[in-house]
């Protein structure tokens, strides 16, 4: 997996949380994960098609989805009703498409599918990419972390 694909998320997912928390956003170690891995309880998942395929992943806890819904919509959530949901799978479309805008200014052309939200317990997602090992980054927030969870490789032609 190239950088050049990795960086663009990274720094999207960085920067959109803190401005859409409005509060301090740490970067955690990178890490590699299999593609077939457990989530956390809320992911929401984008795919990618074109010049790569693959697909990007936000992990997190219930109470970290319901904490970042409720800084998002300036109001307290207690459970994951469709508002919850809605904002999570915004907040999935907000880093992605920033970061696709920035591949497609250094000339990588793909696309991405809307994003779905998974949500429970002892879930697992599984990706048929072959070798290809997910590259996790934590972001540690105030209150939990989302892992920015990226798996893309160049399409085989």
């Amino acid at each position: 997996m190239r950088v050049e694909y990795i960086n663009p998320f990274v720094e999207s997912a960085f920067s959109i949380l803190k401005e859409v928390l409005n509060s301090t956003v740490k970067r955690g170690e990178i890490y590699l994960k299999p593609t077939s891995m457990s989530i956390m309880g809320v992911a929401a998942l984008v795919g990618l098609a074109g010049d790569v395929e693959g697909r990007v992943l936000f992990d997190m806890t219930k109470d970290t989805a319901l904490f970042v819904a409720g800084a998002m919509n300036g109001e307290t959530f207690t459970n994951l009703d469709e508002l919850a949901k809605a904002t999570i799978q915004e907040l999935a479309n907000m880093i992605t498409a920033q970061a696709v805008t920035k591949l497609h200014g250094l000339g990588f052309k793909f696309d991405l599918t809307p994003p779905a939200l998974f949500t429970g317990d002892n879930m697992e997602v599984s990706t048929n990419l072959g070798e290809v090992e997910a590259l996790i980054v934590p972001m540690e927030l105030e209150k939990g972390k989302i892992e920015v969870n990226v798996a893309i490789r160049e399409r085989v032609k």
